[in-house]
């Protein structure tokens, strides 16, 4: 990923197929030459790859364009947003309940290191979401309308006690109703890479990760660190061309020092 600020180099993950093939497809077909990093955040990523950004006028909003198709999810928990993940962009939960991916619109992650308290309150915030996202299908089905009607009586009485406890000690219905449900929790890996080497957790499984920098991280903080305006786009205009190769593992060990962790059956 060649820019006015420098060259990077990734990979690809054989773990998300179907956003690895679409990626070199694009890029096979020079879709990405000339394109903007369109949306830079410091201490989070630096997003591009929307077509009408080509020949965007200075000022112009961008973000919502792509190739006209989307692709699908292939959220990997072995794959998280550590520093340089590769990831693609999508619509919001609202619209797009599947977080099917942008056809082409990426950010690379650049992210900041978190201490052992922080990413544990995140621990906490991410169990929650799920919990809750899991909780919300249950009561509103039809089976469990009088629990539904029980808990809005609460509401309106603004009986925070009660609803605090109903919360906590919903796991056992969300089992029952949700048998593949687990609370969620970061791994060890995620951990330590979040704490020694940063990224951005509050990402994880909710966007596919597919690829990764091994060269020219630096990159991304030169790009996150221009001026913006007030929708996080470079006021001058920094550009990608993208393009890819086919290289042995052994051959990108040696070549950019990258090692391949080991695959667990």
């Amino acid at each position: 990923i060649k820019t006015s600020y420098g060259d990077m180099v990734a990979i690809l993950y054989n773990e998300t197929p179907k956003h690895k093939e679409n990626f070199i497809k694009l890029a096979n077909s020079k879709f990405y030459d000339s394109l903007l990093f369109h949306r830079v955040i410091p201490e989070f990523m630096i997003q591009g790859g929307d077509p009408e950004s080509k020949k965007a006028a200075a000022g112009q909003p961008l973000g919502n364009g792509g190739p006209g198709y989307t692709v699908e999810a292939e959220l990997r928990p072995t794959l998280f947003h550590e520093r340089g993940a590769i990831a693609a962009a999508r619509t919001s939960d609202a619209v797009n309940p599947t977080k099917a991916s942008s056809g082409s619109q990426f950010y690379i992650v650049q992210g900041k290191k978190y201490t052992t308290e922080e990413l544990d309150q995140y621990e906490q915030n991410l169990r929650n979401n799920k919990k809750s996202q899991y909780l919300r299908e249950i009561i509103m089905s039809p089976k469990y309308t009088g629990l539904l009607t029980q808990i809005q009586e609460h509401q309106r009485a603004q009986d925070g006690a009660w609803l605090n406890e109903f919360f906590e000690k919903s796991d056992t219905l969300i089992v029952k109703e949700k048998p593949d449900y687990k609370p969620f929790a970061f791994t060890l890996e995620q951990k330590n890479v979040y704490t020694t080497v940063g990224g951005t957790p509050f990402l994880d499984n909710d966007y596919t990760v597919f690829g990764k920098v091994i060269k020219g991280i630096e990159v991304v903080d030169k790009i996150t660190a221009v001026a913006k305006d007030a929708q996080n786009r470079p006021t001058e205009d920094v550009r990608m061309f993208v393009s890819v190769k086919q290289m042995s593992r052994k051959k990108i060990e040696k070549e950019y020092g990258y090692i391949f962790p080991e695959v667990k059956k």
